[in-house]
């Protein structure tokens, strides 16, 4: 249950009572301001798309996310914005990283998955809408691609990916054993769909930005 705290508005000094809502984090957990219960709240007289937004970390696994700014309404008429707490959110323990030896397809495929759950993702399965090529994993908010054959990704293998992924309103990543073209990474990077290799340990490399800040949230 969200933290209640009072809130007098500035201009007419009606007294509220006041709960942040929550918002679902990508691995399903409910992610909700916490608010500071010593701040004073402001009046909203203009908009700047900056203060809209506030920053908060998920208990559960650790990822940050932009949320609106908590605010409220008051009887009078005037929109109150309610400060948030500053102090840190503990770190999360996560579990030890045990990557798949990869000697068959359904290894590769298991690897990728161990490796989503690592990041936080719950719930993983075989996505409905089944790849041009390869295996499709599917968990809340993150729809991956896994490639276990003995050829580059291409360009349409991005692409369709990355379509997919916008339809269901998901992110996406890609992996692959072997790696892709040059048209592929360039595209990747464009459309800004993280790209790994899974060598044979099953670690998954990452292979262009999008992937080195998807791995790097690892270890958050």
């Amino acid at each position: 249950m969200s933290e209640s705290v009072p809130v007098r508005c500035p201009a007419c000094r009606r007294e509220h009572l006041y709960a942040a809502p929550s918002y679902p984090c990508a691995c399903g957990v409910p992610v909700t301001p916490p608010l500071d219960p010593c701040g004073a709240p402001t009046a909203v007289a203009h908009r700047v798309w900056e203060e809209q937004w506030v920053t908060v970390r998920c208990a559960s696994c650790g990822r940050r996310g932009q949320w609106p700014t908590p605010e409220l309404g008051c009887a009078c008429g005037t929109v109150l914005r309610i400060p948030v707490a500053s102090r840190p959110t503990p770190p999360v323990e996560r579990p030890a990283f045990r990557p798949v030896t990869i000697r068959t397809a359904v290894d590769a495929v298991t690897a990728a998955a161990v490796y989503l759950s690592r990041l936080g993702y719950r719930d993983i399965r075989r996505a409905d809408q089944r790849p041009p090529s390869g295996i499709g994993l599917a968990a809340r908010g993150i729809l991956a691609q896994v490639d276990p054959t003995a050829r580059q990704a291409c360009v349409r293998d991005v692409e369709c990916l990355w379509l997919t992924a916008m339809t269901d309103s998901s992110a996406c990543v890609y992996f692959s054993l072997v790696g892709y073209t040059e048209d592929a990474r360039a595209r990747a990077d464009t459309l800004g769909v993280p790209l790994f290799v899974l060598d044979l340990t099953g670690i998954p490399r990452p292979m262009n930005g999008p992937a080195d800040q998807l791995d790097e949230s690892r270890a958050v």
